[in-house]
């Protein structure tokens, strides 16, 4: 409606009304919400609000035309919807109660909704609901709750919102109902719960903590602290969905906003009580599952996570820090990485330690009494907690010493609390196990080093680092050296006592011949390193970069997965932003060396043109395509380019001179080996063309050429080292005379054909003619027995020996999906 429109309206409204015609206002009424399809936003709102002035019999009156065009609309249903509406902004405030039933059962129906938009004016359904003394149900509670969030609301729908007292939390979240259910009978409890959804801020306050310990005190911080974190359990499971839009179809992973502010302000409280391990160990928790990634949305809900940040921040103790610590090594979200990064920042200044050495003291033992094992008596019982690679486990020994495979009845009864603290631990381990490999992972380009009797103390010995530690390689003073009996050794066995400089061994610098000696000392000791060390690829210049100079064309022209390659440069230290179908620039993907002073970036651009088939809902590329690598200072202006690709260009601010990119000859080995490492594991991993689904090349075939050349090419440098790895595997299996290595393929013999595997993409071949075959591997295929593996983590090589034992007894497979290839 046009403002002139909206004038003569009001106008009408006045003159009909002075004139008692309030039958024909009705219909001019529900006419004009018609022609608006009900939204009653913006100008029309202006009309709606000179209903309220009119005079009380005129309105009703009014009312009563509103409730007889209600009874003639019988056929309309929408036309109803909009007379309740209009009947609940006229009878405001007027006795009687009009059309409860109707109203309650239009109410209902709004409960099944994430929330309301903002120009649909429901809330007089509401009113008249609560002015005719009637609690409204929870769901509908929340849908309003909800919807006063949205920053379009007016006042007078956040103050009726501000009314909706009960429940305290919002349904639909099966933690909520359950502290809903937990507070019922408890004034104090509930207190606690409304002040928890008043924490809005990025930090609390000082008036906010100090209401909270005001709540918390008559209720003692022990039950607070019990009752809450079975609550914390709970967070990110609903109880029933919610009607949404198409484009919110995966919302529904995403907290009740109105529930998120409770959240953040349970962590605030938590960290208000007493140190305790259980708190940090479910804040920990609650900020992995808040920054959980869900499809068209992106992290569940960032200011929970940055809540539990912040609430482990202001934490003493071990556990705390060390979940900081851990949290620092796992999350990529920026938002939550940069609280983490100050929290461990001021904790080491604090301290008066460097930002390296407090994540190293931030490791705890978690009960440990040697390096990787300890001992627990438990009345005439022992519980063995064991590091076993990548996980602990938990074992059991009678009175005899005899082993039983199951929790004794005896512990289970007189020894429960001892019993969930070691079952506990065995799951914090496992955490910090995978979060530890990962740093010492990041060491190689840290340029650490460390004075020995430190490092003995913060790696060697420590008794869960220790379970690493012992498993790599190390150079002390210049020797390189190896933990195996005992005791450090050199390649010759010698034992090596003391020393002054420890530094992680890296391949790069060392003859062909001392890192395949050191991978047989390895082996010869039945050493399974926690990632690639002694086989790690090494990256050396190609004459063909030494011709272009200053990039590698080396991972160029690949199509990768966009969120598949977003998700791992995040955990491998890349700064990368999504590319989105629209007319927009970014910088490539950047991965900053402050200890080099280098900056590595990896120019992509999204691939596709059409929205919708070649992006998400919410517009971003599904693929990328690859083009060269690059050096520059670390200070240098960065490059940007259009998100659909073209030429990248130096972004020059303030009469900055433009700075080019550093020859690849001058890059120290080390740094272009590991950058061209990452590179290569996001082709690796991102690659469609390891996709086995993608044999017809993709949307329209476009990507057919480069799936078969992908698929089945040359091998890059980490299916070189796969291959010669399984040199070394295949006389081990059991199936090793049905096996062979014939160039880039695993050859196996099978009853019913030969097949070829790539042991590059894990993609099948075979006989007669080279027919694909199409096997969909597991999210996380378990690597089959194969005796003695040199380091964990190659997820492809799980999958070529899973699809090898397989087909080595393919008379024996009874998926029809493969058999109908076969």
């Amino acid at each position: 409606m046009t403002v002139p429109q909206i004038q003569k309206t009001k106008e009408l409204i006045r003159q009909r009304a002075a004139q008692g015609r309030t039958d024909e206002l009705a219909g001019d009424l529900l006419e004009t919400a018609a022609g608006i399809r009900g939204n009653w936003s913006g100008l029309w709102a202006g009309v709606l609000d000179e209903l309220p002035g009119l005079p009380s019999g005129t309105r009703t009156a009014l009312a009563a035309a509103l409730v007889a065009r209600y009874h003639a609309a019988v056929a309309d249903p929408v036309a109803r919807d909009h007379a309740l509406v209009l009947i609940g902004v006229v009878a405001r405030g007027l006795p009687g109660d009009r059309f409860s039933a109707e109203r309650l059962t239009l109410l209902d129906e709004l409960g099944r909704r994430h929330s309301l938009w903002y120009g649909e004016h429901h809330e007089p359904l509401a009113e008249a609901e609560l002015a005719a003394g009637r609690a409204l149900a929870p769901a509908v509670v929340a849908v309003f709750r909800r919807s006063a969030l949205d920053p379009y609301r007016e006042g007078h729908f956040t103050a009726l919102a501000g009314k909706l007292t009960e429940p305290a939390l919002n349904v639909g979240e099966a933690w909520a109902e359950q502290a809903v259910r937990d507070c019922a009978d408890s004034p104090g409890w509930q207190a606690l719960l409304r002040h928890a959804t008043t924490a809005t801020a990025a930090r609390p306050s000082a008036q906010w903590e100090q209401q909270a310990r005001a709540l918390v005190e008559p209720l003692g911080a022990d039950r607070v602290r019990t009752a809450v974190l079975p609550w914390l359990v709970l967070v990110g499971r609903r109880t029933f969905a919610l009607d949404r839009p198409e484009y919110q179809s995966g919302a529904d992973s995403a907290y009740d906003p109105y529930n998120a502010n409770a959240l953040r302000g349970l962590a605030w409280v938590l960290s208000l009580l007493p140190e305790h391990p259980d708190s940090a160990r479910a804040l920990g928790a609650l900020v992995e599952t808040s920054l959980k990634k869900v499809a068209g949305l992106g992290p569940r809900a960032p200011k929970v996570a940055n809540a539990g940040v912040t609430a482990l921040s202001r934490m003493d103790g071990e556990s705390a820090l060390a979940e900081l610590a851990r949290l620092a090594t796992r999350m990529t979200y920026k938002g939550t990485l940069k609280l983490l990064d100050a929290a461990l920042d001021a904790r080491a200044q604090a301290l008066g330690l460097s930002r390296e050495e407090i994540e190293e003291l931030a490791v705890p033992a978690y009960g440990l009494s040697e390096v990787g094992r300890a001992g627990h008596r438990l009345g005439e019982v022992t519980a063995v907690l064991e590091v076993q690679g990548g996980k602990a486990v938990l074992a059991w020994r009678n009175a005899a010493g005899k082993a039983v495979r199951t929790v004794p009845a005896a512990v289970r009864r007189d020894h429960p609390e001892e019993l969930r603290e070691l079952k506990a631990a065995v799951k914090d381990i496992a955490k910090m196990l995978s979060a530890q490999s990962e740093r010492l992972d990041r060491q190689f380009l840290a340029r650490r080093s460390w004075p020995y009797a430190t490092w003995r103390e913060r790696c060697l010995d420590h008794p869960l680092v220790g379970t690493l530690a012992r498993r790599l390689l190390w150079t002390v003073d210049g020797t390189t050296v190896g933990y195996a009996d005992g005791e450090l050794r050199t390649l010759a066995d010698s034992p090596v006592t003391e020393g002054a400089e420890v530094r992680l061994w890296h391949p790069v610098g060392h003859e062909a011949a001392e890192i395949v000696a050191w991978r047989d000392w390895l082996e010869r000791h039945a050493v399974t390193q926690p990632f690639k060390q002694a086989h790690r690829e090494v990256y050396l210049l190609t004459d063909a970069e030494r011709a272009t100079g200053t990039y590698s064309n080396r991972f160029a022209a690949h199509v990768l997965r966009q969120h598949q390659f977003h998700s791992l440069a995040a955990a491998r230290g890349w700064r990368n932003r999504l590319r989105l179908m629209v007319d927009d620039s970014a910088p490539p993907a950047v991965r900053e060396l402050p200890q080099w002073g280098l900056r590595a970036e990896y120019w992509i651009h999204g691939e596709g043109e059409h929205y919708g088939a070649d992006t998400t809902e919410s517009g971003s590329f599904l693929h990328l395509g690859t083009d060269q690598v690059r050096f520059y200072p670390l200070d240098a202006p960065e490059n940007w380019a259009h998100c659909s690709g073209g030429e990248y260009s130096m972004w020059l601010r303030d009469g900055a001179d433009p700075v080019e990119p550093l020859p690849l000859v001058d890059i120290p080995p080390l740094v272009l080996s590991e950058v061209l490492r990452d590179v290569d594991l996001f082709v690796g991993v991102g690659s469609v063309g390891n996709d086995p689904t993608w044999q017809d090349g993709g949307p329209d075939g476009r990507f057919r050429e480069y799936w078969t050349s992908y698929g089945f090419g040359e091998l890059s440098q980490s299916a070189e080292t796969r291959r010669r790895l399984l040199e070394r595997l295949i006389p081990r299996l059991a199936i090793a005379d049905r096996c062979t290595l014939e160039g880039r393929f695993l050859q196996v013999k099978g009853e019913r054909h030969t097949y070829r595997i790539h042991l590059g993409s894990g993609n099948i071949l075979r006989t007669p003619n080279d027919q694909y075959l199409c096997i969909v591997p597991k999210a996380n295929p378990a690597t089959p027995h194969a005796g003695y593996l040199p380091f964990e983590g190659d997820r492809t090589l799980a999958v070529i020996l899973s699809k090898a034992m397989l087909l080595a007894d393919d008379a024996k497979i009874t998926d029809p999906t493969i058999l109908s290839q076969l």
